[in-house]
Order: C-alpha cells, then sequence, then structure tokens
C-alpha cells in the first residue's frame, strides 16, 4: 500500500515592473483598464481613481524632466516610486481576490493584465512497504525529507494498538527483520531534520512474505 499526500498548486499573480518610466505608465494605465469594470473587483483597493491620478502625475513629472526642467528629476524619482508603490498594493488586492476563489484564480489574474505565476507543486510524499529479499523481511521506502535527515521506523502487528520500534537510519529506506510470515503488520516513520520532529507518516500495511 502506499501513502500520498498532494499539494496543490496556487496561481500568484506576478507583477515586475518596468525600469524605465515610459514603460512604467504603459503597465499601469494597462492595469487600470484591466481593473475597471472588472466584474471580479467591484471596489479595488487602491481606488483606481487614486492610480490614474499618479499615473497622470508621472507623466507631467516626466514632461518636466525632459524639458530638463530644475529639481524635475528629483520630482519624477519621487512620483515613480509612488505609483510603483500603489501598484504593489493593487497586486496584493488582486492576490488576495484570487485566492478567495481558488478554481478561477488564474483568469481573475489575468483580466487585470498581470501575468500568473504558479508556484511549484511538492511532489507527492510515498511511504511503501514491499517484501524484502528473505522471509519475514520488510523493505520500507520514502522520499528524502531533506539534505541532511535521519528516520524513525516503527511496526506495529497488532492493529496499531502497540508500536515497536525499528533502528533510526540516516537514509530514507530501512528493512525491518524478523517479522512472521502471514501475519499483516502495519508500518509508519517520521523524518527528523534541523528544523525538528516531522509528524508520525499515515500507517501503512503489508503481508509479509
Amino acid at each position: 500500500m502506499t501513502t500520498t499526500a498532494k499539494t496543490p498548486g496556487r496561481s500568484i499573480a506576478s507583477l515586475k515592473l518596468a525600469r524605465s518610466v515610459p514603460a512604467l505608465l504603459t503597465q499601469a494605465q494597462s492595469i487600470v483598464q484591466g481593473m475597471t469594470n472588472n466584474t471580479s473587483f467591484p471596489s479595488p483597493n487602491p481606488p483606481l481613481a487614486t492610480v490614474t491620478d499618479a499615473i497622470h502625475q508621472l507623466q507631467t513629472a516626466e514632461t518636466a524632466t525632459l524639458s530638463r526642467t530644475k529639481g524635475a528629476a528629483t520630482t519624477r524619482n519621487e512620483k515613480r516610486t509612488a505609483l510603483g508603490k500603489l501598484l504593489e498594493q493593487l497586486k496584493g488586492h488582486i492576490q488576495t481576490t484570487a485566492d478567495a476563489n481558488v478554481e478561477t484564480a488564474a483568469s481573475v489574474i489575468q483580466s487585470t493584465g498581470l501575468a500568473v505565476r504558479k508556484t511549484t507543486v511538492r511532489r507527492p510524499r510515498v511511504f511503501a512497504a514491499k517484501p524484502g529479499a528473505v522471509s519475514g523481511a520488510v523493505n520500507l521506502v520514502t522520499r528524502a525529507a531533506a539534505r541532511r535527515a535521519s528516520y524513525e521506523w516503527q511496526y506495529s502487528t497488532d492493529a496499531a494498538k502497540t508500536w515497536l520500534a525499528a533502528p533510526n537510519t540516516l537514509q530514507s529506506k530501512t528493512t525491518i527483520p524478523g517479522l512472521t510470515p502471514g501475519a499483516t503488520v502495519m508500518f509508519r516513520y517520521r523524518p527528523v531534520t534541523k528544523s525538528g520532529e516531522g509528524d508520525w507518516s499515515q500507517p501503512t500495511s503489508l503481508i509479509v512474505k
């Protein structure tokens, strides 16, 4: 019997702010356009009017900078920072809305003009018990919990009423010998890493050969 535990992927809103002012303005305008009258975002936070005003202020400051107006570059940089912060806040609002709609999260994010970055789905943790090379032996194997980890193993011959300890290992596998052929034995393990002891796994059982 094999026990698996899957961790679903989460759709993440990706916002990489453009470096140049013209590109940032285009990026911000695209997001505002995507969120305007968007049914998934009836009350954007911050309000789109606030973001639009920040866009206009940056446009004005950029024009002044190109005209070489004294002090304009400093003002332009301040306005760019302010707009960037508003866009980051919008991204947070978009992510919160997407998290509340898991099944449609990706399309919700994309409707705003943002890209979607999916988190890596963790590989299922597999714990398996298989007959050993000799009668009465059982091989146990699971995936490694970390680069440096040890593993505690236990087995039960009375349907999990009591658990007997097998020797700990530094590898994510072990062999338990001397079991009674024909008996149904349950097995479990837990990893121990620098963070501490993990939880005991769900038991798996095997009829000993």
